[in-house]
């Protein structure tokens, strides 16, 4: 039985995260953003551009304006029954709002250019409207004669927030090369600083408790901390093929106060109710 108080009740929220990486003499950077501590999800932590999938990255006036995807590849992709395709779509729409990036070709089949002053301030403005919900990126793309790059963005991992949480999420990360003419920067709304870091320095300061994380994110930086070139970490990505799906656990002590998170490959999973 369900309610108010159950913590099965609490309902799962689809969401997409995208990991930018670029390259740099003899390794790669992924580009990071602070949430701001006044997030009802992981405050003040680093995170990777994402948030929810919206009723709209499920337009099916979308589907004609990806590149290189269906819907139906991208639902056996994630193995659901259909609208796998909104997690692309979401991962290019947040990536856009949150870090100004937008993963889209124009009709030469090459990425957004924002390498002049003009530019820049044209989608500075329509990264607003977008984010405000008074431009679709539908409508974006039709504006602009543009294409959504789902084709270059790859599915890394599967992530499940613990039964217990205030707030759950069904997130699947993905990685992608950054586009080379466009200049990531937090948005000073939902997050309010952001940095270009190395896989391996990210995790150094994070186990220094410079940088806070959860563990998802941890966990795919560990993803790509072996990968020193960012054509490396993508097609690392595409052999994953379909990741398995991580749902921890939260432990308890006997006042039922949270004491610790248990990973599936942890001998106590199984034992845990």
């Amino acid at each position: 039985m369900t309610g108010a108080g159950d913590p099965q009740s609490v309902p799962l929220r689809p969401a997409s995260t995208v990991m930018l990486v670029r390259d740099v003499p003899s390794d790669i950077e992924v580009f990071m953003l602070q949430r701001t501590t006044s997030a009802v999800f992981a405050s003040g932590m680093y995170v990777f551009p994402g948030g929810r999938v919206d009723d709209v990255d499920a337009a099916a006036e979308l589907d004609e304006l990806c590149d290189g995807m269906s819907d139906a590849e991208a639902s056996d992709l994630l193995r659901v029954p259909s609208g796998g395709l909104a997690y692309w779509v979401a991962a290019i729409r947040e990536c856009f709002e949150e870090a100004g990036v937008l993963l889209a070709r124009d009709q030469r089949g090459e990425y957004v250019s924002l390498g002049d002053t003009d530019a820049q301030a044209r989608f500075g403005e329509l990264r607003h409207r977008v984010h405000d919900g008074q431009l679709s990126l539908a409508e974006l793309c039709r504006r602009e004669n543009l294409r959504l790059a789902v084709d270059a963005i790859r599915y890394v991992s599967h992530w499940i927030t613990p039964v217990g949480e205030k707030r759950r999420f069904d997130t699947r990360f993905f990685v992608a090369v950054a586009p080379s003419a466009q200049d990531p920067l937090h948005d000073d709304k939902e997050t309010v600083a952001s940095l270009w870091v190395t896989p391996s320095d990210a995790l150094s300061r994070a186990k220094r408790g410079e940088l806070a994380m959860i563990p998802p994110t941890i966990a795919n930086l560990e993803f790509l901390a072996p990968h020193h070139s960012s054509r490396d970490a993508v097609d690392a990505a595409q052999r994953i093929g379909v990741p398995t799906p991580i749902l921890p656990k939260l432990q308890f002590d006997g006042d039922g106060r949270v004491v610790g998170i248990v990973f599936p490959d942890d001998p106590r999973y199984a034992k845990m109710p």
